[in-house]
Protein backbone atom coordinates (compact mmCIF):
# COMPACT_ATOMS: atom_id res chain seq x y z
CA UNK A 1 0.00 0.00 0.00
CA UNK A 2 1.33 3.44 -0.93
CA UNK A 3 2.20 6.05 1.66
CA UNK A 4 0.60 9.47 1.37
CA UNK A 5 3.98 10.90 0.34
CA UNK A 6 4.36 8.40 -2.50
CA UNK A 7 0.77 8.91 -3.59
CA UNK A 8 1.33 12.67 -3.75
CA UNK A 9 4.40 12.21 -5.94
CA UNK A 10 2.48 9.88 -8.25
CA UNK A 11 -0.45 12.30 -8.60
CA UNK A 12 1.92 15.20 -9.32
CA UNK A 13 3.69 13.10 -11.95
CA UNK A 14 0.37 12.15 -13.57
CA UNK A 15 -0.71 15.79 -13.71
CA UNK A 16 2.58 16.74 -15.34
CA UNK A 17 2.16 13.89 -17.82
CA UNK A 18 -1.35 15.04 -18.83
CA UNK A 19 -0.84 17.48 -21.76
CA UNK A 20 -4.15 19.31 -21.27
CA UNK A 21 -3.25 20.36 -17.71
CA UNK A 22 -0.85 23.07 -16.48
CA UNK A 23 0.44 21.18 -13.43
CA UNK A 24 2.43 24.18 -12.20
CA UNK A 25 -0.82 25.86 -11.11
CA UNK A 26 -2.25 22.88 -9.23
CA UNK A 27 -1.33 21.91 -5.69
CA UNK A 28 -1.74 18.38 -4.34
CA UNK A 29 -2.30 17.29 -0.74
CA UNK A 30 -2.88 13.72 0.44
CA UNK A 31 -4.25 12.46 3.76
CA UNK A 32 -5.01 8.77 4.34
CA UNK A 33 -5.41 8.14 0.61
CA UNK A 34 -7.71 11.13 0.06
CA UNK A 35 -6.28 13.47 -2.57
CA UNK A 36 -7.08 17.19 -2.65
CA UNK A 37 -6.44 19.24 -5.78
CA UNK A 38 -6.28 23.01 -5.25
CA UNK A 39 -5.27 26.00 -7.34
CA UNK A 40 -6.41 27.74 -10.51
CA UNK A 41 -7.13 26.42 -14.00
CA UNK A 42 -7.97 28.29 -17.18
CA UNK A 43 -11.05 26.32 -18.26
CA UNK A 44 -13.61 23.76 -17.19
CA UNK A 45 -12.13 21.15 -19.52
CA UNK A 46 -8.72 21.58 -17.86
CA UNK A 47 -10.35 21.04 -14.47
CA UNK A 48 -12.14 17.96 -15.82
CA UNK A 49 -8.90 16.46 -17.17
CA UNK A 50 -7.06 17.20 -13.90
CA UNK A 51 -9.72 15.28 -11.96
CA UNK A 52 -9.43 12.29 -14.25
CA UNK A 53 -5.65 12.35 -14.19
CA UNK A 54 -5.72 12.06 -10.39
CA UNK A 55 -8.32 9.29 -10.56
CA UNK A 56 -6.05 7.23 -12.80
CA UNK A 57 -3.40 6.91 -10.10
CA UNK A 58 -3.50 3.62 -8.21
CA UNK A 59 -4.07 4.06 -4.50
CA UNK A 60 -6.34 7.11 -4.70
CA UNK A 61 -9.31 6.33 -2.45
CA UNK A 62 -11.20 9.61 -2.78
CA UNK A 63 -10.78 12.96 -4.46
CA UNK A 64 -11.57 16.48 -3.19
CA UNK A 65 -11.62 19.25 -5.78
CA UNK A 66 -10.82 22.82 -4.74
CA UNK A 67 -9.86 24.12 -8.18
CA UNK A 68 -11.03 27.58 -9.24
CA UNK A 69 -11.64 28.39 -12.90
CA UNK A 70 -10.04 31.70 -13.85
CA UNK A 71 -11.02 32.32 -17.47
CA UNK A 72 -8.62 34.51 -19.46
CA UNK A 73 -10.18 37.67 -20.85
CA UNK A 74 -10.45 36.39 -24.41
CA UNK A 75 -12.42 33.34 -23.19
CA UNK A 76 -15.13 35.31 -21.37
CA UNK A 77 -18.65 34.76 -22.74
CA UNK A 78 -22.12 35.86 -21.68
CA UNK A 79 -24.62 33.23 -20.57
CA UNK A 80 -26.57 33.89 -23.77
CA UNK A 81 -23.48 33.26 -25.91
CA UNK A 82 -22.79 30.00 -24.08
CA UNK A 83 -26.42 28.86 -24.33
CA UNK A 84 -26.52 29.45 -28.09
CA UNK A 85 -23.18 27.67 -28.57
CA UNK A 86 -24.36 24.72 -26.45
CA UNK A 87 -27.60 24.34 -28.38
CA UNK A 88 -25.70 24.41 -31.66
CA UNK A 89 -23.15 21.87 -30.40
CA UNK A 90 -25.94 19.49 -29.36
CA UNK A 91 -27.47 19.71 -32.84
CA UNK A 92 -24.20 18.39 -34.27
CA UNK A 93 -24.33 15.17 -32.20
CA UNK A 94 -25.59 12.71 -34.88
CA UNK A 95 -27.25 10.13 -32.60
CA UNK A 96 -28.91 12.59 -30.23
CA UNK A 97 -32.65 13.13 -30.92
CA UNK A 98 -33.38 16.73 -31.84
CA UNK A 99 -34.60 18.82 -28.91
CA UNK A 100 -34.26 15.87 -26.53
CA UNK A 101 -31.80 17.82 -24.35
CA UNK A 102 -32.57 21.25 -22.93
CA UNK A 103 -29.94 23.85 -21.97
CA UNK A 104 -29.88 26.33 -19.08
CA UNK A 105 -26.85 28.56 -18.42
CA UNK A 106 -26.28 30.55 -15.25
CA UNK A 107 -23.02 32.31 -14.39
CA UNK A 108 -21.18 30.21 -16.95
CA UNK A 109 -22.47 26.90 -15.62
CA UNK A 110 -24.41 24.74 -18.09
CA UNK A 111 -27.26 22.52 -16.88
CA UNK A 112 -28.51 19.86 -19.30
CA UNK A 113 -31.92 18.29 -18.81
CA UNK A 114 -34.34 16.17 -20.82
CA UNK A 115 -34.67 12.49 -21.59
CA UNK A 116 -32.76 10.11 -23.89
CA UNK A 117 -32.89 6.39 -24.63
CA UNK A 118 -29.30 5.42 -23.79
CA UNK A 119 -26.46 6.44 -21.50
CA UNK A 120 -24.05 6.94 -24.42
CA UNK A 121 -26.38 9.68 -25.67
CA UNK A 122 -26.28 11.34 -22.25
CA UNK A 123 -22.49 11.18 -22.21
CA UNK A 124 -22.28 12.54 -25.76
CA UNK A 125 -24.43 15.52 -24.78
CA UNK A 126 -22.21 16.45 -21.82
CA UNK A 127 -19.06 15.96 -23.92
CA UNK A 128 -20.46 18.27 -26.62
CA UNK A 129 -20.66 21.24 -24.24
CA UNK A 130 -17.70 20.49 -21.95
CA UNK A 131 -15.11 22.13 -24.24
CA UNK A 132 -17.07 25.24 -25.19
CA UNK A 133 -15.29 28.51 -24.48
CA UNK A 134 -16.59 30.29 -21.39
CA UNK A 135 -18.08 27.22 -19.71
CA UNK A 136 -17.26 27.03 -16.00
CA UNK A 137 -19.08 23.79 -15.19
CA UNK A 138 -21.55 21.22 -16.51
CA UNK A 139 -24.46 19.71 -14.55
CA UNK A 140 -26.01 16.58 -16.03
CA UNK A 141 -29.72 16.27 -15.20
CA UNK A 142 -30.53 14.17 -18.28
CA UNK A 143 -32.80 11.20 -17.56
CA UNK A 144 -32.68 7.85 -19.33
CA UNK A 145 -35.90 6.14 -20.37
CA UNK A 146 -36.52 2.84 -18.61
CA UNK A 147 -37.34 -0.15 -20.85
CA UNK A 148 -36.37 -3.23 -18.87
CA UNK A 149 -37.44 -5.07 -15.73
CA UNK A 150 -35.38 -4.82 -12.55
CA UNK A 151 -34.55 -8.52 -12.77
CA UNK A 152 -33.37 -8.20 -16.35
CA UNK A 153 -31.24 -5.14 -15.55
CA UNK A 154 -29.60 -6.89 -12.60
CA UNK A 155 -28.86 -10.03 -14.60
CA UNK A 156 -27.34 -8.06 -17.50
CA UNK A 157 -25.25 -5.88 -15.20
CA UNK A 158 -23.91 -8.79 -13.14
CA UNK A 159 -22.89 -10.56 -16.35
CA UNK A 160 -21.11 -7.40 -17.58
CA UNK A 161 -19.21 -7.06 -14.29
CA UNK A 162 -18.13 -10.71 -14.47
CA UNK A 163 -16.74 -10.10 -17.98
CA UNK A 164 -15.00 -6.80 -17.29
CA UNK A 165 -13.65 -6.97 -13.75
CA UNK A 166 -13.70 -10.63 -12.68
CA UNK A 167 -11.13 -10.05 -9.94
CA UNK A 168 -13.45 -7.54 -8.23
CA UNK A 169 -16.82 -9.02 -9.15
CA UNK A 170 -17.33 -10.96 -5.91
CA UNK A 171 -16.79 -7.80 -3.87
CA UNK A 172 -19.62 -5.91 -5.59
CA UNK A 173 -23.27 -6.09 -4.59
CA UNK A 174 -25.84 -4.99 -7.16
CA UNK A 175 -29.33 -3.82 -6.21
CA UNK A 176 -31.88 -2.70 -8.81
CA UNK A 177 -35.23 -1.04 -8.14
CA UNK A 178 -37.26 0.35 -11.05
CA UNK A 179 -34.19 1.27 -13.07
CA UNK A 180 -32.26 2.68 -10.10
CA UNK A 181 -29.00 0.77 -9.54
CA UNK A 182 -27.07 0.78 -6.27
CA UNK A 183 -23.50 -0.54 -6.28
CA UNK A 184 -22.01 -1.37 -2.89
CA UNK A 185 -19.06 -3.36 -1.56
CA UNK A 186 -15.33 -3.10 -2.14
CA UNK A 187 -13.03 -3.00 -5.17
CA UNK A 188 -9.24 -2.83 -5.40
CA UNK A 189 -8.76 0.29 -7.55
CA UNK A 190 -10.38 3.49 -8.73
CA UNK A 191 -10.22 2.05 -12.23
CA UNK A 192 -12.36 -0.93 -11.18
CA UNK A 193 -14.81 1.40 -9.46
CA UNK A 194 -15.15 3.56 -12.57
CA UNK A 195 -15.58 0.51 -14.79
CA UNK A 196 -18.31 -0.79 -12.48
CA UNK A 197 -20.09 2.58 -12.74
CA UNK A 198 -19.70 2.65 -16.52
CA UNK A 199 -21.04 -0.90 -16.74
CA UNK A 200 -24.08 0.09 -14.71
CA UNK A 201 -24.78 3.17 -16.81
CA UNK A 202 -24.30 1.15 -20.00
CA UNK A 203 -26.90 -1.45 -19.04
CA UNK A 204 -30.22 -1.02 -20.90
CA UNK A 205 -33.01 0.15 -18.60
CA UNK A 206 -30.79 1.98 -16.09
CA UNK A 207 -31.65 5.62 -15.47
CA UNK A 208 -29.80 6.28 -12.20
CA UNK A 209 -26.67 4.85 -10.54
CA UNK A 210 -25.79 5.25 -6.87
CA UNK A 211 -22.12 4.48 -6.25
CA UNK A 212 -21.46 3.29 -2.69
CA UNK A 213 -18.34 1.30 -3.55
CA UNK A 214 -15.24 1.70 -1.41
CA UNK A 215 -11.66 1.11 -2.52
CA UNK A 216 -9.37 -1.31 -0.70
CA UNK A 217 -5.98 -0.63 -2.26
Amino acid sequence: MKTDAQLKLDVLAELEWEPSVDATKIGVEVSNGVVTLAGHVASFWEKWHAERAAQRVAGVEALAIELDIALPGFAARTDGDIARAAEQALQWVPYLPKYAVKVIVENGRVTLSGEVDWDYQRQAATAAVRYLMGVKGVSDDIAIKSRATSQGVQSDLEAALARRIPADRNGITVRVVAGDVTLSGTVHSWWARELARESAWGTPGVHHVSDKLSIDA
